[in-house]
């Protein structure tokens, strides 16, 4: 049975029935995805303009702007397509896309926030040798790997998903391309079972990946205990803050929507939540990392000013250059 013949396409949920309401949806999500394009471009920018933003978390920080910008990216254009135009559908071959990219880049992002953590572990508790295990070499092996679990993570379960028959519909609960929203539509048992075994194993690894984070953390904060200082301790949570806020938005977002309560479920509460995992943080994270990032703000100062600088010049120019009436 070939899915791609017999499901041509599937029905996303619509966000309202009115066509007023519809175009509100169009202009939030138009909104929010500029906001997260301008603030992860410019942190892309700063990063990569500023010398003083070459280090570690720098370079992380990069990725997971380009995460971000992917998870945006991946959901909501589709979205904003069907509420301009009042549709619901999208192709098979589109789902199969916007399936593979969210778990890609969603995956890549909680990586990269382990490995996040793992620079401010070594950072703090291990200082003498930040340069040797977190080098330049270190540091794009492990972007890299990041990336590659992302990667092989989504073609085993989008490979998987849709190899199966579906025989219960089109109609996804949700308004992006989910697994589990299809899995519902799935008529057979043994490739049903075997993506939720390939969903504990992620599960058990995203777990691993949990426990590494609490155990630096509360080795982190044993070693701010210890400073003697009140502004040395200042300066460290500063460091952590940021971190801890982007990872406790995505992980508490991401958990909350897949294994929210049965009791409480609702299709109104559901779309809630999913535009909150989906949405918000990629256009939250960069204004929370720059928020306690001196370097950071720093450098977008400095970038904004020159841009400034270049707006007023090519004003006086044309000014200059424009024909005076006799």
């Amino acid at each position: 049975m070939s899915n791609s013949s017999s499901m041509p396409q599937f029905l996303l949920l619509a966000f309202a029935d009115r066509r007023e309401l519809q175009l509100l949806h169009f202009w939030l999500f138009l909104a929010s995805s500029l906001a997260a394009l301008l603030a992860n471009g410019l942190i892309l920018s700063a990063v990569a303009c500023d010398h003083h933003l070459h280090t570690p978390m720098g370079f992380f920080l990069l990725n997971l702007s380009l995460t971000d910008l992917g998870c945006i990216c991946t959901t909501v254009p589709k979205a904003m397509h069907n509420s301009l135009w009042g549709t619901t559908t999208i192709s098979y071959t589109g789902c199969a896309a916007q399936v593979f990219l969210l778990f890609f880049f969603t995956s890549a992002e909680f990586s990269l926030l382990t490995i996040m953590c793992y620079d401010r572990y070594v950072a703090i508790c291990k200082p003498l040798h930040y340069g040797t295990l977190l080098g330049s070499r270190a540091c794009a092996h492990m972007a890299a790997a990041a990336w590659a679990t992302g990667f092989l993570n989504a073609l085993l379960h989008t490979a998987n998903t849709f190899s199966l028959p579906l025989c219960q519909g089109n109609a996804l609960g949700q308004f992006f391309c989910e697994i589990p929203h299809i899995l519902k539509l799935s008529c057979s048992h043994s490739g049903y079972l075997r993506e939720i075994w390939f969903i504990v194993v992620s599960a058990c690894l995203i777990f691993g990946c949990f426990v590494f984070i609490v155990f630096s953390y509360v080795q982190i904060f044993r070693a701010v205990l210890r400073i003697p200082s009140q502004q040395g301790r200042h300066k460290v949570f500063s460091m952590c803050l940021p971190h801890l806020a982007v990872l406790s938005l995505f992980i508490s977002t991401g958990v909350f929507s897949n294994i929210k309560p049965p009791s409480i479920s609702s299709p109104s509460l559901d779309l809630a939540l999913s535009v909150l995992y989906s949405v918000v943080p990629p256009a939250l994270n960069p204004f929370i990392y720059s928020l306690r990032n001196q370097e950071l703000k720093d450098a977008l100062r400095k970038m904004m000013t020159g841009l400034s600088t270049i707006a007023n010049l090519y004003s006086l120019w044309a000014r200059l250059e424009r024909p005076t009436l006799n």
